[in-house]
């Protein structure tokens, strides 16, 4: 099977590292690293080394295709190819892509190979593609009724040359982008257990910020599943911080809840509600070393989520942005 023949990884940066000044692209790598060390222990898959190279790094482990898929959900890597190492020399770089031909590529597939070259070698990209491309054809070409098709092909058959050595892969696995986490400051995330609060915690991950989840649970007006939902949430999105406090903040926050009911305007209920979450998570904030604070909000979708009351909302946080 193709998975058993991988020996090493490819690991591209997320583009965003690419417009970082050198010493804070370093800086950045860095932390990329120790958040892949983070993930490869937590699931407890093997490797031997793991190669700084420019624009890239190369995991080598005999359980390639498993890491593969690990560090795909690690924020500030764009992809990752399963892949064979070999030396960067042409007849080198055929054989093993036609070893890994043989177990990629079924009867009547169309094929490419493509090429990306670093350094200096006494060839260019597209000889590499010709000679290699001519092997698979010569190999497997009448035997598997191949045929090159350099626009859609089914299988693309891939060769990173750099310096001394290659690297031949034939699936490109997309990652989740972004910036590497830890790169930013930690905020807080206010985690009701729906979509929004949800989707605003990762994407404010993905832009390096670590996030602590808080819940507050307004019981007696909710029930136990809300809760149970919310912490399924938090749970979910530890899964993408690997190396990271798992901890949640609950705020029992009912009895503020049914104050509120008894003396205020049913009308500015949900409003009110919110600021006093608002006023008690900026004080938390500040216990927890954390510099800003995360919502999410659909604008329009509730009352309280119109612009003017979004407004009313956040002027009861003074010292964080939201």
């Amino acid at each position: 099977s193709v998975k058993d023949v991988f020996d090493s990884v490819i690991i591209r940066f997320g583009g965003e590292l690419w417009i970082k000044k050198p010493w804070t692209r370093r800086l950045y790598e860095r932390r990329l690293v120790r958040n892949i060390k983070n993930v490869l222990k937590r699931y407890e898959v093997p490797y031997s080394q793991i190669v700084r190279r420019h624009g890239r790094l190369f995991l080598r482990t005999d359980s390639a295709v498993e890491a593969a898929g690990r560090l795909a959900r690690i924020f500030g890597v764009s992809s990752v190819s399963p892949s064979l190492e070999t030396s960067s020399k042409v007849e080198d770089i055929a054989e093993r892509s036609v070893f890994l031909a043989g177990r990629a590529l079924k009867k009547g597939d169309h094929f490419a190979v493509r090429c990306r070259r670093v350094g200096d070698q006494s060839y260019s990209s597209a000889d590499v593609c010709r000679v290699v491309g001519q092997r698979i054809l010569d190999e497997f070409g009448e035997k598997l009724s191949l045929k090159v098709d350099l626009d859609k092909p089914d299988v693309k058959l891939g060769v990173e040359a750099r310096n001394d050595e290659a690297f031949v892969y034939s699936d490109v696995i997309d990652g989740a982008g972004g910036m590497p986490l830890g790169t930013q400051h930690k905020v807080i995330g206010l985690l009701s257990g729906g979509i929004d609060s949800a989707v605003a915690c990762w994407l404010v991950m993905k832009r390096g910020c670590h996030v602590a989840p808080v819940y507050f649970d307004n019981s007696p007006f909710t029930d136990e599943t809300t809760t149970e939902r919310a912490l399924n949430v938090a749970e979910a999105l530890f899964d993408w911080a690997v190396g990271f406090p798992r901890k949640v903040y609950v705020v029992q926050h009912g009895e503020n809840l049914k104050r509120i009911i008894d003396n205020c305007s049913r009308r500015f209920t949900c409003l009110l509600c919110k600021r006093t979450m608002y006023r008690i998570v900026e004080r938390l904030t500040g216990m927890i070393g954390a510099e800003g604070i995360v919502t999410g909000e659909a604008i329009g979708e509730q009352a309280s989520q119109t612009i003017t009351n979004l407004k009313v909302l956040s002027n009861a946080v003074q010292k964080y942005p939201i």
